[in-house]
């Protein structure tokens, strides 16, 4: 189905970087690992890299790769991508400094809460999650996501999900998305921010 979605010339979701990961440049330093889940064409993976971050992406689409690929080198910077499903993806434990995850919900809630156990997992001390998708207002909406509510983010789902988390932000909105053809339109939005806690020094 992906590859069918991403096998045209124009960028799906365009070529730039989601305005939830533009507006957290801040919180970004170069030299970071960072992991982008489910990355797609690359957008957002390239962005980062452009910041100066060791970048990793993976995608199940080789379609989405390739174009992926394509965009990093006429953007100058080198990304490690990977195609991999997210059931067999191995979430190394405290390998990434950041790690991206942005409008992946098509996942099942089973699946869904492995992915988000093995994004935690995977941060190291002190690193940040980014997390961005759709409420379920969204279904009153056109502009992109799947027409299941089981499969989009509530303030709670998040809370209980990352509670082990130091959450920065958490945040639901409407506003306009210009993102390619796929995502064009008013939408329901929510963002998480948040930090996996420095270990315990006094721990064993």
């Amino acid at each position: 189905m992906w590859d069918q979605r991403f096998d045209q010339e124009d960028y799906l979701y365009g070529t730039q970087p989601s305005q939830f990961l533009a507006a957290q440049t801040d919180r970004l330093r170069p030299g970071q690992r960072a992991l982008v889940v489910a990355d797609g064409e690359g957008r957002h993976a390239v962005y980062i890299a452009e910041l100066g971050l060791e970048v990793s992406a993976m995608d199940s689409s080789g379609v989405a790769l390739t174009k992926a690929r394509k965009l990093a080198a006429a953007r100058g910077v080198a990304v490690d991508f990977h195609q991999a499903d997210l059931r067999d993806w191995p979430w190394a434990p405290a390998r990434y400094d950041v790690v991206v995850a942005v409008f992946i919900q098509f996942a099942e809630p089973a699946l869904r809460a492995a992915i988000f156990a093995g994004m935690q997992r995977t941060l190291a001390p002190g690193g940040l999650l980014l997390l961005h998708g759709f409420t379920p207002a969204q279904l009153a909406f056109h502009s992109g996501g799947p027409p299941c509510a089981e499969l989009l983010y509530t303030p709670e789902l998040l809370r209980d999900a990352f509670a082990e988390l130091e959450i920065l932000r958490l945040e639901e909105y409407e506003c306009e998305l210009q993102e390619g053809t796929g995502h064009a339109g008013q939408a329901a939005l929510i963002d998480l921010v948040a930090r996996k806690p420095l270990a315990d020094a006094t721990s064993a």
